[in-house]
């Protein structure tokens, strides 16, 4: 038929508490991205605010370009986006790395995937602020939080990786105590799992 087809937008949006696998995920989406030739690298670039945004006039534009040169051909992961834009300071130099991510990921689709991640709540408000990063990006995935069940079973995996012997006995007492782990503040998922096989 003669229909010409473009790449679709792959950029992303992972919301979800820590601990629950969004820099997993997206460092395993950049290799499945090069293995359908979405991707020419497929590696992903962890990015935060201090990475991207500058002290002081004219620093931010270099820091952020300087970001995005590395992430080509990948994925650049901007963790906890939402401290890009501070909407009590008009002179907080984040908005322009935010107006420099929105055009790159306007006009560089074919050559990098830009993934933004941090707490659902916090994301919905930075969305509200910056409507342009939410048309810009097509794929938003949120991560629960896991189960007691699913830690402990995570745990088992990081003990078989880690080539430990945690006898039977053992996974109804760490069950126990993850379940009350999660009742406490700062839980972080499989975060305080591997923190407790530490």
């Amino acid at each position: 038929l003669g229909f010409e087809t473009s790449v679709p937008s792959l950029h992303m949006s992972f919301t979800g508490a820590p601990g629950t696998g969004k820099t997993t995920v997206a460092v395993r989406m950049g290799q499945i991205l090069a293995k359908m030739g979405y991707s020419r690298r497929g590696h992903v670039v962890l990015a935060t605010r201090d990475d991207l945004v500058g002290q002081y006039v004219g620093h931010t534009a270099p820091k952020t370009k300087e970001m995005i040169k590395k992430s080509m051909g990948g994925v650049l992961l901007v963790d906890e986006a939402y401290y890009l834009y501070n909407a009590g300071n008009d002179r907080d130099y984040g908005q322009e790395s935010i107006e420099i991510l929105l055009n790159v990921m306007e006009n560089n689709t074919d050559d990098l995937v830009v993934a933004v991640a941090g707490y659902k709540d916090l994301m919905d408000k930075f969305f509200s602020y910056i409507p342009g990063m939410m048309s810009r990006i097509g794929n938003h995935i949120d991560f629960p939080n896991y189960s007691a069940d699913e830690l402990v079973e995570i745990s088992n995996v990081m003990a078989r990786d880690l080539e430990y012997d945690i006898d039977a006995d053992a996974y109804p007492v760490f069950y126990d105590y993850i379940s009350r782990r999660m009742e406490l503040p700062f839980f972080s998922n499989a975060r305080t799992v591997r923190n407790a096989m530490d």
